[in-house]
């Protein structure tokens, strides 16, 4: 095996540690050409992101009480990032420790996720922006509901319209089936490109699935590999 392949695995739990490092990225193919010019990223809102523009969002998504997660909330939690991103991370929704700090991943999914950020080239704030289906925790961390996915998708929408990424990875079912509107097997839609209104969506594996289904991590390797011949293609590389 490539040491540096190695290396990241490890990352990722696939070997004995799992230490945050900077490897080098491993060789792979590229990705079918047909394949990123059909999902080529398209305008999908117009002007620049203004910091009025995010305040906005911000206080309206602050104040909502469109479904009912907003009851026992300790605040919503829009998103966490560069604004100019490239790279949009869709996840699920706060957890307890992201609704106390007021930002998304920041438990032991999180440690993960920057894992996986690490492993093909990214840092958290860094070109990458990091938000949730849902704004507002479920409690006991349950799977949003589709009521609640519907009541908090104009904010992602907007958040999305704001941000124009080249590429936009959903983490989790829930997570693609808010931005894809249909029913979504992860076993069947990893692997390929989808699309957001014309911007390329790739799926992967939720970070707090990964650990508790450590078997699947080979896979989300994988996927982090297309992910990022995705993003070169886009790129024109």
């Amino acid at each position: 095996m490539n040491p540096g392949r190695e290396r990241i695995l490890r990352e990722l739990g696939l070997g004995p540690t799992w230490r945050l490092r900077s490897p080098p990225l491993p060789e792979d193919g590229p990705v079918a050409a047909s394949e990123v010019d059909r999902v080529a990223p398209a305008v999908v809102a117009s002007g620049a992101a203004g910091l009025a523009d995010w305040d906005r969002l911000a206080a309206t998504v602050r104040d909502c009480r469109a479904c009912g997660l907003c009851a026992a909330r300790k605040q919503a939690v829009l998103g966490v990032g560069d604004r100019h991103a490239d790279w949009l991370f869709v996840g699920e929704g706060p957890g307890a420790e992201e609704d106390q700090r007021g930002e998304p991943f920041v438990g032991q999914a999180g440690k993960l996720l920057d894992n996986m950020l690490a492993a093909i080239g990214l840092r958290r704030g860094e070109d990458v922006y990091i938000a949730n289906a849902v704004k507002c925790r479920p409690p006991e961390n349950r799977t949003p509901e589709a009521p609640e996915i519907d009541a908090c998708r104009p904010y992602l929408e907007q958040q999305i319209g704001l941000i124009r990424p080249r590429l936009i990875v959903a983490l989790g079912r829930p997570a693609a089936q808010a931005l894809l509107k249909t029913e979504v097997k992860i076993a069947a839609a990893r692997g390929r490109l989808h699309e957001y209104q014309g911007i390329p969506l790739v799926i992967t594996y939720h970070p707090a699935y990964l650990l508790r289904n450590l078997t699947d991590k080979a896979k989300a390797w994988e996927d982090l590999c297309f992910m990022r011949r995705s993003m070169r293609q886009l790129k024109g590389g």
